[in-house]
């Protein structure tokens, strides 16, 4: 068996990370065997380079492995394309041919962006998986393949089998093993070993000097995010060695290629809501509104109630009891009498409404959906002086759609 050192080397792999150095050394272990394999990790993060290892140390090394990107194959295609189709099967299909899962028979097959699949293709992966049987589009014949299958994501797998977007079978089948890459942020020892690499490639590619990096600029590289991971340091040390005459570079000249929101440093975030945020506050003032419209009739049966039975102050007493249950605060006869305080519940409005308790029983049937949006687009465009944009952002709504409403109620 190939020591960890020399497989890196082989396959052009960078850096003597601690997780890095695991991921390969399980990929060694698990390569003599034909289990399922599924490898884990941010877009970026080199995971194309595990399959690789585990098909070239493997008994299947002579025979084909074919890399699938299954994310980019059309949803209406992809089951041709894996699985082969007969001729006239659908529009197009002038001839038979076969899928991958038929050619690489005795290999290995590495499926790319996996939690891509579409549902109806997810079953058909998973009946390869138990027996190793396919059945062409358009045809009845069972096919058998002797295929081993190593798979990749850099989606979360349990969000995905909970939103019902990935079969939970299908997923417990291809992680057998799981094999994740850590993302290059939590390599920082490897980042500027990957630069030095890159830039050395690049200066060999375009036959100029290879750029190198101040300490202070070595630093700034390392303290970066990087979002897009090893992907992204090959792009920025690819762009900085055509664009820089300079072949030292700065800090500051290396700052003008690091997008600002990969950064580690602390930077000030806006505070606003988000329209996801607006929408759950709507809806929480809706059914608080139709729960005061509830307690309301029940307040109004109770009145009735206890005046038909002639116990005027009994009624005060009552109607003081429900009130407090229903506001959780102390109110005194007088304020029972007059007024109730509706507290909104947007932290953004502080100050309480005050409204006539006897009008609010009156206007138990204007407590609508449609009257009190009516209501909030109204204080809103007022709040904003009628700009429809700043109305339509503190609403959580488009724009298109407020003016739609204002259309629609005539306001």
């Amino acid at each position: 068996m190939e020591s960890l050192q020399a497989i890196k080397q082989r396959f052009e792999i960078i850096g003597n990370d601690p997780h890095l150095n695991r991921a390969i050394e399980k990929a060694i272990r698990v390569a003599p065997t034909d289990i399922s394999v599924l490898v884990t990790g941010e877009s970026g993060v080199g995971k194309e380079n595990i399959p690789k290892i585990i098909h070239h140390l493997s008994h299947r090394k002579h025979a084909k492995y074919i890399a699938v990107n299954c994310g980019a194959i059309p949803e209406g295609t992809i089951d041709s394309e894996l699985f082969g189709h007969e001729k006239g099967s659908f529009t197009g299909a002038t001839a038979a041919r076969s899928g991958y899962f038929e050619v690489a028979d005795g290999g290995t097959i590495f499926l790319d962006e996996v939690g891509e699949l579409p549902l109806t293709t997810q079953v058909r992966l998973l009946r390869v998986l138990e027996n190793g049987e396919f059945i062409k589009v358009g045809s009845s014949q069972v096919q058998k393949t002797n295929v081993r299958i190593v798979a990749a994501t850099n989606l979360n797998m349990q969000e995905a089998i909970n939103k019902g977007k990935f079969r939970e079978d299908l997923y417990y089948r291809l992680s057998t093993i799981e094999i994740n890459l850590p993302p290059l942020r939590e390599r920082i020892g490897d980042i500027h070993l990957l630069f030095r690499k890159f830039a050395a490639d690049f200066a060999q590619k375009y036959k100029m000097p290879p750029v190198k990096l101040s300490e202070n600029a070595v630093k700034v590289l390392e303290n970066y995010g990087f979002p897009g991971n090893i992907r992204q340091l090959r792009n920025i040390a690819e762009e900085i060695s055509v664009v820089e005459e300079n072949r030292l570079i700065s800090s500051e000249r290396l700052l003008q290629y690091l997008p600002a929101k990969g950064t580690n440093l602390p930077t000030v975030i806006e505070n606003k809501k988000s329209s996801s945020e607006f929408s759950t506050e709507r809806e929480i003032m809706y059914k608080i509104l139709f729960d005061m419209r509830n307690d309301i009739n029940d307040l109004k049966k109770l009145t009735l109630d206890l005046m038909q039975s002639g116990s005027v102050e009994k009624v005060k007493e009552e109607n003081k009891k429900l009130i407090q249950k229903i506001y959780k605060e102390d109110i005194s006869d007088a304020e029972t009498q007059n007024q109730v305080e509706v507290v909104r519940i947007n932290d953004k409005y502080k100050e309480s409404d005050s409204y006539d308790f006897e009008e609010t029983i009156d206007a138990d049937e204007s407590l609508s959906i449609q009257d009190k949006e009516i209501e909030l687009i109204k204080k809103s465009l007022d709040r904003n002086k009628g700009k429809r944009k700043l109305a339509a952002k503190e609403l959580g709504i488009s724009e298109r759609t407020l003016y739609r409403k204002i259309k629609h109620y005539d306001l």
